[in-house]
């Protein structure tokens, strides 16, 4: 609903909501609502940017080792462990993922040799993944493809300062999404 108000000293009309209506706190708004122009753009860039190294890093390690991203996240959260091990529940979290999702994609690594399942000594009814030594070699190798993808498409588009700037406000939005919220279950990631 358009407010007109008239003000008679001037005979001026200030239309309130027709032209504020495209403004937040005296800033341009966007087509997303509670944004304005410049906050749904560095939204926008992020998001795309974001989804396009994914896909890209992803394509590079499918296409050299027939990995996923995904696959090569959870060997290397594996290869990092004390035990090469981890319980399912843990790579679900760690990977910000569906607990059925990470169960295909530990049965599909198992098939490939890369991984393998059995109880947990701690609790019979829990579930470890260990790496197995060709999953070490492979995620060994898919690092190598990965870190060559960060620095080319990530970190050689940046200087210095903006990258630590990127890594420093990300870290902020993690720390406050990992405080403020249970833990995210992203069923595509």
């Amino acid at each position: 609903m358009n407010t007109v108000w008239i003000s008679r000293r001037s005979n001026a009309c200030l239309l309130y909501h027709s032209e504020m209506a495209g403004m937040i706190a005296g800033r341009t708004a966007s087509d997303m609502p509670g944004l304005d122009i410049a906050e749904q753009r560095s939204w926008q860039n992020f998001l795309d940017s974001a989804l396009r190294i994914y896909a890209t890093l992803n394509r590079s390690l499918v296409d050299a080792h027939h990995l996923t991203l995904n696959d090569v996240r959870l060997l290397d959260i594996l290869d990092q462990s004390a035990t090469g091990s981890a319980r399912m529940g843990d790579l679900a979290d760690g990977l910000m993922s569906l607990p059925s999702r990470v169960t295909r994609q530990i049965r599909r690594l198992e098939l490939q040799g890369l991984v393998r399942r059995g109880a947990s000594p701690d609790d019979g009814r829990g579930v470890l993944a260990s790496i197995t030594e060709e999953g070490r070699s492979a995620v060994a190798e898919a690092m190598l493809t990965y870190g060559e993808g960060v620095r080319a498409h990530f970190l050689g588009r940046l200087s210095r300062p903006q990258i630590a700037a990127m890594g420093e406000n990300c870290r902020r939005i993690s720390v406050a999404l990992k405080a403020g919220a249970p833990p995210a279950k992203l069923g595509r990631v």
